[in-house]
């Protein structure tokens, strides 16, 4: 019975929506902003809310304002999301997703970022 119940839930996970998205951490003090994808927008959004919560930086490219902020002042915000096709590789996934940071940062053009 324990199988079945791990086949289930094994099964579970690989028909799961996957939704990637664009999105964008913008300090508000500079203005700047961080734009990126992730092929789980929801976990990337998690991620930034427990830094912020542990005042642990998110982003590399974030780090010195982060430090000088404590991880205040910042916001997430998802520009667009994406949810993978049954027969979509990841890679094809990863591509398409990168278009539409290519067309973000066209639409975000005037914006200094990280």
């Amino acid at each position: 019975m324990e199988k079945q119940t791990k086949k289930e839930i094994t099964a579970q996970y690989k028909e799961r929506d996957i939704i990637g998205g664009v999105y964008l951490i913008r300090n508000l003090e500079s203005g700047k902003l961080f734009l990126d994808v992730d092929t789980n927008i929801g976990a990337i959004q998690n991620r930034f809310n427990f830094a912020v919560r542990t005042n642990t930086c998110v982003q590399m490219k974030l780090q010195k304002d982060w430090n000088a902020q404590k991880g205040q002042g910042f916001e997430f915000e998802v520009l667009e999301t994406l949810e993978k096709d049954n027969g979509q590789s990841t890679q094809e996934f990863k591509a398409d997703l990168a278009v539409l940071k290519e067309i973000w940062q066209e639409k975000l053009s005037g914006s200094e970022f990280y």
